[in-house]
């Protein structure tokens, strides 16, 4: 029998989770095949279907009458993670047009205006604070950098305010606020949803964007074995907004990963410091993440989709499954 397999997703909006599991599922069933675990595939779309199961948390970040995931929200303290968000993700586009890019050809110039524009929109100083001032210059910024590749055109984002409101969910989880009337947080209710979707039996753990956050957090009070916690796009190394906001400090592998894979795409914008390696400290089993580059085509990389159909990514995940099967029969 395989193990469970569940996937966390990232940020956006409401979405169908029986439609969302068969994708996700039918792209890793895709890796799978590619990567020469053909029979394991075809069991996991068919006979083994069951035994996946998505964590669905998208609803909480959205009241029960918004459509389409609800308007764009960052009160208190998540409207200053979303400043720092901001200038974090276009300092690191600044970075990488600078290294990737041959320097005063047209292409490069024109980039260059909208990220030196971007940059002044982001930046903070002698600039109105409160929850509005900031969704107001947040939404000058995804206006501009939509004006960029990978942002604009065919990405994820039809719309600045659905860019926006999507990278204000980030900054709501780890403002860790917006308590319900029980008096649990925003974040702790995901995490809530993370541990019913595990339970108590061995699970892989498949975590994508900002569910890479929620994961690495839930895990450290999981009790079952985690034979592989592989993480996509994932932005846990950001160093000015994410990693100082974990639980617990200083990051580290949750005691009951056996194995973890941290996979990121050179186009991804999410991933900005994709070496997970170098921000995160060991279990009591010396258990490390074990970054890799893959590449997809396209435009927008960031895709969930995109990753699970890699070989790279899916094939490790077939071993896992395969090998805790073998272990639990014996």
């Amino acid at each position: 029998m395989v193990p469970r397999l569940v996937f966390v997703h990232g940020i956006g909006g409401l979405r169908d989770t029986e439609g969302e599991l068969a994708t996700w599922t039918r792209s890793l069933a895709d890796g799978m095949r590619a990567a020469g675990h053909a029979a394991l595939a075809e069991r996991l779309t068919t006979l083994d279907a069951g035994r996946c199961s998505f964590a669905y948390y998208a609803d909480l970040f959205s009241p029960p009458e918004a459509q389409g995931g609800g308007e764009a929200r960052a009160e208190g303290d998540a409207s200053g993670i979303l400043e720092d968000l901001l200038v974090e993700l276009v300092a690191a586009l600044t970075s990488e047009h600078s290294a990737s890019e041959a320097p005063h050809g047209r292409a490069w110039q024109h980039r260059e205006r909208i990220l030196a524009h971007a940059r002044a929109e982001a930046d903070t100083s002698g600039q109105a604070q409160g929850s509005l001032s900031v969704l107001r210059r947040a939404l000058n910024v995804a206006t501009t950098l939509m004006a960029l590749k990978p942002w604009g055109g065919v990405a994820r984002w039809a719309t600045p305010k659905l860019m926006v409101r999507d990278l204000a969910q980030v900054s709501r989880y780890l403002a860790r606020g917006e308590k319900d009337a029980s008096g649990l947080t925003l974040d702790s209710r995901i995490r809530h949803r993370v541990h019913a979707a595990l339970g108590d039996a061995p699970t892989v753990v498949v975590a994508h964007s900002l569910g890479t956050v929620v994961a690495l957090e839930a895990l450290h009070d999981q009790r079952a074995v985690i034979p592989l916690l592989v993480t996509l796009g994932s932005p846990l190394s950001m160093r000015t907004v994410v990693r100082p906001r974990l639980f617990p400090q200083p990051p580290r592998t949750p005691e009951r990963v056996e194995r973890w894979l941290n996979f990121w795409d050179r186009d991804d914008i999410i991933a900005v410091r994709p070496l997970l390696e170098r921000d995160v400290l060991p279990n009591a089993s010396g258990v490390l993440p074990r970054s890799s580059r893959i590449d997809s085509d396209g435009i927008w990389v960031h895709s969930a989709g995109k990753y699970l159909a890699q070989a790279a990514v899916a094939g490790p995940v077939a071993e896992a499954l395969l090998s805790a099967a073998r272990r639990s029969a014996s």
